[in-house]
């Protein structure tokens, strides 16, 4: 067996095409079990270099067959580490930026890939293109107009739904956040803009990317309010509540909450979206310009409403603490002075 898989790597590099894609298609079939994975992980210095090089093969299926093994074979943490060393997120992206529109389902391994290869430091470092101010945030910005190009409504053609991953990845180190909140980019105000698709993973990340930026609002709160028509949007109406607010309320709201507010809506079932709106309201008003601005869209009363109809108790506590918050703030002689209710 030993000897017939050293043969099957080495037919990976066979010069023939048909040999090649042959060969990758039985490999993706050996990463399917964890019996194949652990023997192809004795060969990874082998097996690895052989595979990213079949990524940029045309026709025969051998690129797609190397990505699904690579993604597969990516799961593992010290597997994704090795692959980034040999220069697997350069290899992917650039075969995913030249191939997507001829080979959407090479582009989504692709895209499913880098999500693996994120969850390692070395992976989101080589993704932000660290160290290299010429062209560093280039791949995110690309990442970032693919993702909001393609929301189809059917899962199966969202080539590109899994990049809301990536983006959750690399927001979760400060050069990522960084990178997504720089206002000449506009990265961020893209993404979020996002969170209106009927995909339900785009929507949670794009709620645990804002999540993550809101960690820098202790010293990029204008970054972040810069893009408040956007923003507000997107953290207020999922903990909202489902009943059609008063016109007084409405009055006190930007047009773009007044007007969703105006009827019934469906509510955000995922209780986690909820959670990651909330947690990045915090962290928001915890500053003393964000707490003005949060006051200035009418969003206590936001919060009141939303808390009265929520029903996960998780959820609740991270309303109860935006409210202690905002009281620790002495917001409440504010409230008072402009006749506004409290949460």
């Amino acid at each position: 067996m030993a000897d017939e898989l050293n043969e099957l790597i080495d037919f990976l590099s066979n010069s023939s095409p048909q040999v090649r894609g042959a060969a990758a298609d039985i490999v993706r079939g050996l990463t399917g079990d964890g019996e194949g994975l652990r023997s192809l992980t004795a060969r990874a210095d082998r097996a690895l270099p052989a595979l990213l090089r079949l990524l940029a093969s045309v026709g025969g299926g051998a690129g797609e067959a190397a990505a699904d093994s690579l993604v597969n074979l990516s799961q593992d943490g010290a597997l994704a580490a090795r692959l980034v060393a040999l220069g697997a997120v350069a290899a992917a992206m650039d075969v995913m930026v030249k191939r997507s529109g001829e080979q959407p389902k090479l582009a989504r391994s692709l895209v499913m890939l880098l999500v693996n290869l994120t969850q390692v430091e070395s992976g989101i470092a080589a993704l932000l293109q660290v160290g290299d101010e010429k062209v560093q945030g280039l791949y995110v910005a690309k990442l970032v107009r693919s993702f909001c190009r393609s929301s189809s409504e059917s899962e199966d053609e969202d080539i590109f739904e899994h990049i809301a991953s990536i983006l959750v990845n690399i927001s979760k180190v400060e050069a990522g956040r960084r990178i997504l909140m720089e206002p000449k980019r506009g990265l961020l105000k893209q993404i979020i803009r996002q969170f209106d698709s009927t995909n339900q993973l785009r929507k949670k990340g794009v709620a645990g990317t804002i999540r993550n930026c809101c960690f820098e609002a202790d010293t990029l709160i204008q970054n972040l309010l810069s893009i408040a028509e956007y923003l507000w949007p997107a953290l207020l109406l999922p903990v909202a509540g489902k009943k059609i607010y008063s016109e007084e309320d409405r009055s006190k709201m930007p047009l773009e909450l007044a007007n969703a507010l105006s009827h019934e809506r469906e509510a955000v079932e995922d209780s986690e979206i909820r959670e990651r709106a909330l947690e990045a309201i915090y962290m928001i008003v915890m500053q003393d310009d964000g707490r003005r601005a949060f006051w200035s869209v009418n969003g206590p009363r936001i919060l009141q409403v939303g808390y009265e109809e929520e029903e996960d108790l998780k959820v609740m506590g991270a309303y109860e603490l935006i409210g202690s918050l905002l009281v620790g703030k002495g917001e409440i002689e504010q409230d008072q002075e402009q006749g506004q209710d409290k949460p």
